[in-house]
């Protein structure tokens, strides 16, 4: 019991730390009465979710791939899973592109904007540059942070090239985008740009990738 209570304990510690965190998961779901998360919300090692009765709760974990359906009980996320007490887990490995989902913009920045600096729109570069991760669905799904234009342009053929005004109606949570609401899907095997004002990242659609709304891990694009 003492031994118990001293993992609660430290559970809890780790728990307050959790906001100085890099976020591990994302909430790819949530329905019924669910506490301290909701859809589309990142998480971060030692947060802690009550989950009513027959509340369930959707967590992907952009390192390891796993896509954890719960249901009931009290969550607490973990580095790479999540440790469930008095509820139900169920836990499927996904294709994601593991740490590489969370490149931040600095470094897609650095990678990608010399190559697209001097291209007019439609022009496709030389050498396209390689992609700095994959998705595995065909409709990404955008964090974008703010306003403007984000356009969506395949770099290795031509002819293939998405514009999207960022009204606030067409955002999930306000700063997602997702081109499987819209009914749009790229194609499988593209590599493509996405950029938003100076923001700027490549990426390639895996050749197995699937059309509409598959497990989010596998195609958030994160380009905040």
């Amino acid at each position: 019991m003492k031994s118990l209570i001293g993992a609660v304990v430290g559970v809890f510690g780790l728990a307050a730390s959790a906001a100085a965190q890099v976020p591990v998961a994302i909430v790819e779901d949530a329905q019924g009465k669910v506490e301290g998360v909701e859809f589309m919300d990142y998480v971060a090692p030692g947060k802690i979710i009550k989950l009513g009765p027959k509340a369930t709760v959707v967590l992907g974990y952009m390192n390891s791939c796993w896509r954890e359906t719960i249901t009931g009980g009290t969550v607490i996320v973990g580095a790479e899973e999540s440790m469930v007490h008095l509820g139900d887990v169920q836990r499927v490995k996904v294709d994601c592109d593991g740490s590489s989902v969370q490149l931040s913009d600095r470094e897609a920045n650095q990678s990608a904007a010399t190559t697209f600096r001097n291209l007019k729109p439609g022009q496709r570069a030389a050498t396209p540059p390689p992609p700095q991760l994959t998705l595995y669905g065909l409709s990404p799904i955008v964090e974008v942070k703010g306003g403007g234009t984000l356009v969506v342009e395949r770099i290795d053929a031509h002819g293939e090239r998405y514009t999207v005004p960022l009204r606030s109606n067409a955002l999930v949570r306000g700063k997602f985008y997702d081109f499987a609401k819209a009914k749009v899907s790229l194609t499988a095997g593209g590599t493509y740009a996405a950029s938003l004002g100076s923001r700027t990242t490549t990426f390639k659609i895996d050749t197995h990738a699937t059309s509409g709304s598959t497990p989010i891990i596998g195609r958030l694009l994160r380009l905040e």
